[in-house]
């Protein structure tokens, strides 16, 4: 733990050096790269997986970003690995696999990719004890406008999460209900805080050969399944998607290249891949597979919670993909 202490400062102090030499886009300018993604090019010629309609102006590539995140267990900022989260009622938490217990708040890690220009990360809740709900808010106050929420969101709680401080809400379980999608609860929650300000977590699970989606902490298949029709289909109620491979998140496996490249293939909007980087390789491995039309989320393997993965060439790498932003 005081590794980890110690990591986020020297990652903090080395991250503040690297705002010197690059120009930090601006929170309403990124947010119009996020919703206008094929506007965020270098001329390219057109790649063997791109689609007519995802490129039909031009012939472009999109540069990919980092996406930090925070994840927040009982008020703590932790690492778990997902897939061992329970429903919570066994309040002992004896299944629970955590790799990174943090002695930093939520609100430090929310300053941290403030001072460092990194938009658009996840603050999760892992949990709805009132705890947990107020340490996200603090690190929402802390980055307002900078980061997103997920973790119980709901359509009598979405809009308060807005008004304090989020750029979107992250919904999973409250639309894919008792294993199937329900399009009037995804509807109601386009309806209160508009489709511009609702990222859909896909978090998914390989099931039959297929990517399923999974619900309630990763615990319960749906049946609904990721490819380029359901993707296209959710693309009309939300302003982003957020997929975590569930088969491999937080257990520094490698990544989960089919599915990336599934996810750069057919996803119509922006998208934010989580789970199994381990080395800075497997970012450029993302890059690829991704046709650079996927973004991505470190978690376990960064120096910050407790990993082996730099923060601050993680920061580096995104800042290098920035240039081949027109």
């Amino acid at each position: 733990m005081a590794s980890g202490s110690s990591s986020l400062h020297s990652s903090a102090s080395s991250s503040h050096k690297l705002l010197a030499s690059r120009k930090v886009f601006s929170s309403s300018l990124f947010h119009s790269f996020q919703r206008h993604r094929r506007y965020r090019f270098i001329a390219s010629f057109p790649s063997s997986h791109a689609t007519s309609r995802s490129f039909s102006c031009l012939s472009i590539k999109c540069a990919v970003r980092f996406r930090p995140c925070i994840d927040i267990h009982k008020g703590k900022v932790k690492q778990i690995v997902g897939s061992t989260l329970q429903d919570l009622k066994e309040e002992d938490g004896s299944a629970l696999v955590t790799n990174f217990e943090s002695d930093k708040t939520a609100a430090e890690f929310a300053n941290l990719y403030k001072e460092d220009g990194l938009m658009g990360g996840h603050v999760i809740m892992l949990g709805a004890d009132d705890f947990s709900k107020a340490t996200a808010i603090e690190a929402l106050r802390a980055y307002p406008g900078g980061l997103q929420v997920g973790g119980g969101i709901n359509v009598n709680n979405a809009l308060s999460y807005i008004e304090e401080g989020a750029s979107h809400v992250i919904v999973t379980s409250y639309v894919f209900n008792n294993g199937q999608m329900d399009l009037e609860r995804l509807k109601d929650l386009v309806r209160v805080v508009g489709k511009q300000k609702l990222v859909l977590d896909l978090s998914c699970r390989k099931k039959e050969g297929r990517y399923a989606i999974v619900t309630d902490r990763w615990q319960k298949f749906s049946d609904v399944y990721l490819d380029e029709k359901i993707l296209e289909f959710l693309a009309n109620y939300a302003d982003e998607f957020l997929v975590h491979g569930v088969d491999v998140e937080g257990k520094r496996l490698g990544i989960d290249e089919e599915l990336v490249a599934l996810l750069g293939r057919h996803s119509p909007i922006p998208v934010t891949y989580a789970g199994g980087v381990t080395v800075m390789n497997d970012l450029e491995r993302i890059k690829v597979a991704g046709d650079r039309r996927v973004d991505v989320t470190v978690g376990s393997a960064l120096d910050i919670f407790g990993g082996n993965l730099p923060y601050k060439d993680v920061v580096s790498w995104h800042t290098q993909q920035e240039t081949l932003m027109v």
